[in-house]
């Protein structure tokens, strides 16, 4: 994919409208962050957003597919999935999507962290006990 498609430069441009983002490549695709959580996925010139199992089944009835990719001879779904098209042509639908699957990613990533705290103050205790 090239560096700066112009589908690139005008999401980019999009988003900002939105909110402060920052969009990385990330194995042969692009992703985007706000505040460093990834929220939206571009591959191919098309737009993935964060999605949970209330926007993934609007999405879906939409006909909006799921991002898949292949790993090991088999499809794998994330929970990302294709924007609608109308969010590629309205900044403010756009806005609201994007507000909707950030939303998802911080409550994804605030999971996360609270596991990670408590992955890390178990071994904590077990190492006390131990020593």
């Amino acid at each position: 994919m090239d560096a700066d498609t112009e589908f690139i430069r005008y999401l980019r441009d999009q988003f900002r409208r939105w909110a402060p983002i920052e969009m990385k490549r990330m194995f042969g695709s692009y992703g985007i962050f706000r505040t460093g959580v990834l929220f939206a996925l571009i591959r191919a010139d098309t737009l993935y957003l964060r999605s949970d199992e209330t926007s993934a089944a609007e999405l879906e009835a939409a006909g909006m597919e799921p991002f898949r990719y292949n790993r090991n001879d088999e499809v794998v779904a994330l929970s990302y999935h294709q924007a609608p098209p109308e969010a590629l042509e309205d900044p403010e639908v756009l806005a609201q999507w994007a507000d909707r699957a950030y939303a998802v990613a911080m409550r994804v990533h605030a999971a996360k962290v609270r596991k990670a705290k408590t992955r890390s103050a178990k071994s904590r205790a077990s190492k006390t006990k131990r020593g």
